[in-house]
């Protein structure tokens, strides 16, 4: 009996990054289609998680106070 060998994959670690976590995916795309977030967000990592542009973290929070979000802040 043989044992499947784990593929290989790159993986990078970035610290001091912000990210938005949405409860689930419909909210995330709610957020990416108001224009002002969307420039905010550099990529989309999962169906729940955006990532945010460096230094803009004020900004984002701005925005989703404007749309009615109670946004919680872990690690500022």
């Amino acid at each position: 009996m043989s044992q499947a060998v784990p593929a290989r994959m790159a993986v990078k670690l970035h610290r001091r990054v912000c990210l938005v976590l949405t409860e689930d995916a419909v909210l995330a795309e709610e957020l990416l289609a108001r224009k002002k977030l969307a420039g905010e967000v550099l990529g989309r990592l999962s169906e729940r998680a955006l990532l945010i542009r460096p230094g803009r973290i004020e900004a984002v929070l701005e925005e989703l106070i404007k749309m009615g979000h109670t946004p919680q802040v872990v690690g500022k």
